[in-house]
């Protein structure tokens, strides 16, 4: 049977009453019959004069949702033609574990009543009023749809009783949100869970923070990369738990050395980042998870896996993580919805059993009371709308032709004085120079010129390395022409 038989008055129902737009609707019903396999890649859509005369539309009206499904890569267009649904569909197809793919803490020393989280403030740039900034790895707030999630927030808070159902909801997050994110994390990441294992935080730092609390004490143990994410490092030793820090080469971090550690004296804590490790961007490979895997197992060794970005992966699918896998519940997963909207959207989630989310969220509230509800159900509203979704496929696309591009301008740039990964997904090169080159000089120079770019000192924490994280994802064009000229004239 070709497309042009089917009874596509029947398969897509059109509601003309609803806020979605009708060329949506039925982009959003094509996307359906194609991700069910009714419509098979290759087979021709009808034109859409035939179209529009089967579901009663106007026929600007389905040339606009062909439109959108051409973007988002659903169908393609061959000129005198017609439309085609694509051999390569945009879905997720992760891939399995089998896959042969690769990819000493000092004391807290008091203040005269406080507690010292940091080194003496010293004297810090001042950032410069309309400069550019090379931050670490943060998405492009210009082309996420914070439109419709402010609208939504203003539509929601004009509602009395919308608002008091909300605020009873408790500190475990929107049930709406915590919905929508079980059904989308078990869609693109194989969890299996229910709204219940999932706690909405205002971030992910604070979803770390509130699994380590759960777990640590003073004295306690944590393996940890060498490098590693620094805010992390710092939360556990603020805890008062001691770091054992384990390598990490471009297979990701040395799953033997966790063996030997647990063999003499199992740690209280794994804190892992196995996708795109931060700073590194190297993922785990499929030999060592799996390694890893029989580890948390045999030791029934705690683990935190902080998967920021899971999102944004260029080269293939992306590898499942740990918390898919068999793990006995001893892997509690870390995810960010700010890394994948916006900075300014400060909203993470927790993954566990549900009794320890339930614990969890009783140690929320005594931190946080409750998150900012009306947000949460606007981003919720963003998943069952398909924003989220059409916006993730958008933003790939994007971030991996900026990153192409980045990287290039990078290599002709830096060559001689400094070494990269080439990173496979993300939103940010991990850039090491060498050591006699002096990055904080550099950033200086930069200033000048009105650009901001991070002095390494973030990743020199207790360590020597040379390098800093260089971020593509929020530079258009002519933003990353603007930091080649700077940096050729800075070096």
């Amino acid at each position: 049977m070709t497309a042009q038989t089917l009874p596509f008055g029947t398969l897509i129902q059109i509601d003309r009453k609803s806020a979605t737009p009708v060329f949506r609707q039925l982009a959003n019903g094509l996307i359906d019959i194609i991700s069910k396999g009714q419509l098979k890649p290759g087979y021709q859509l009808p034109a859409s004069r035939d179209m529009a005369s089967m579901l009663k539309l106007n026929r600007t009206t389905v040339v606009a949702a062909y439109e959108e499904l051409q973007l988002q890569g659903w169908i393609e267009t061959i000129r005198r033609k017609g439309n085609f649904v694509s051999g390569h569909l945009p879905i997720t197809k992760p891939k399995s574990f089998h896959s042969t793919t690769l990819a000493n803490g000092t004391a807290m020393e008091p203040g005269n009543f406080y507690r010292t989280v940091a080194a003496p403030q010293s004297g810090t740039r001042k950032l410069k009023p309309q400069q550019l900034m090379i931050n670490d790895g943060y998405p492009d707030a210009r082309i996420a749809p914070l439109d419709v999630i402010l609208d939504r927030y203003r539509f929601l808070s004009k509602r009395t009783n919308t608002c008091n159902k909300l605020l009873s909801e408790g500190a475990l997050g929107s049930h709406s949100l915590r919905t929508h994110l079980s059904l989308f994390l078990s869609r693109t990441r194989a969890l299996d869970i229910t709204p219940e294992q999932v706690l909405v935080t205002h971030g992910a730092q604070l979803a770390i923070s509130i699994a380590a609390k759960m777990i640590l004490q003073p004295g306690s143990t944590v393996i940890v990369g060498e490098l590693n994410y620094v805010l992390a490092d710092r939360l556990f030793e603020q805890l008062g738990a001691r770091l054992i820090k384990v390598k990490v080469d471009e297979d990701g971090i040395d799953v033997e050395a966790i063996e030997r550690i647990c063999k003499e004296s199992r740690p209280d804590l794994l804190y892992i980042i196995p996708h795109h490790h931060h700073p590194t961007t190297v993922t785990l490979s499929a030999e060592r998870r799996i390694k890893l895997l029989d580890v948390i197992r045999r030791y029934r060794l705690p683990v935190i896996e902080d998967d920021y970005d899971y999102d944004f992966h260029y080269e293939h699918a992306p590898i499942l993580p740990l918390a898919s896998a068999d793990h006995n519940g001893y892997v509690l997963y870390v995810g960010s919805i700010s890394k994948t909207l916006s900075p300014i959207v400060r909203l993470g989630y927790l993954i566990g059993s549900e009794d320890f989310v339930w614990q969890a969220s009783k140690l929320k509230q005594v931190l946080d009371i409750r998150g900012d509800v009306l947000l949460e159900e606007s981003v919720a509203h963003l998943f069952s709308a398909g924003e989220m979704q059409r916006h993730l496929s958008r933003s790939v696309k994007l971030y991996r032709k900026r990153r192409d591009q980045f990287c290039e301008l990078l290599h002709s740039l830096t060559g001689d004085i400094a070494n990269f990964i080439f990173p496979n997904g993300g939103m940010a090169v991990w850039t090491v120079f060498d050591p006699g080159y002096s990055i904080p000089q550099l950033a200086e120079r930069l200033s000048d010129k009105g650009i901001y770019l991070n002095d390494g000192s973030l990743h020199r924490y207790k360590t020597d390395v040379n390098g800093i994280r260089l971020g593509f994802a929020s530079l258009n064009t002519n933003e990353m022409q603007a930091f080649a000229r700077a940096l050729k004239e800075s070096r």
